[in-house]
């Protein structure tokens, strides 16, 4: 049962953080101003600057917007994984090293995030992390 709770509170944080940076990322496509610089004339130098790997096809700012969803789309699959174990851990025999990996993944997130994110994501990511590491070693042992 703990293990199950555990998992299902890490999937939670990693859909609620994809799901919001996502909207907030659609929203920010047409008026910027959560997950956008606070300079507007970047924002400006962003949509008309090309990026030189598309040679012209896009702008930072298209870029900008695209790596965003991305990283939303990875949160909520991270988040996807985690539910489905909780689902299925049961019924299923997973190798504790299946468990360990999410856990790992997570560990990264959160390690990226400890760098470059703010305190939100960052606290979202440990908590969820700790989760994924204690559903692990209850499952291994």
């Amino acid at each position: 049962m703990m293990i199950g709770a555990l998992l299902g509170i890490a999937g939670l944080i990693y859909t609620v953080l994809g799901l919001l940076h996502a909207v907030y990322t659609l929203l920010d496509e047409r008026n910027p101003k959560r997950l956008a610089p606070d300079d507007p004339a970047v924002v400006t130098a962003m949509q008309n600057s090309k990026m030189r790997l598309s040679r012209g096809a896009m702008t930072m700012w298209q870029a900008w917007i695209s790596f965003n969803l991305t990283h939303s789309l990875a949160a909520l699959m991270l988040g996807a994984a985690c539910f489905i174990v909780a689902a299925c851990f049961r019924i299923f025999a997973f190798p504790p090293a299946a468990l360990f990996a999410l856990a790992g993944v997570s560990l990264l997130v959160t390690l990226i995030g400890l760098r470059y994110w703010f305190s939100v994501p960052r606290a979202g990511t440990l908590v969820a992390t700790l989760c994924l590491l204690a559903a692990a070693l209850l499952y291994a042992f």
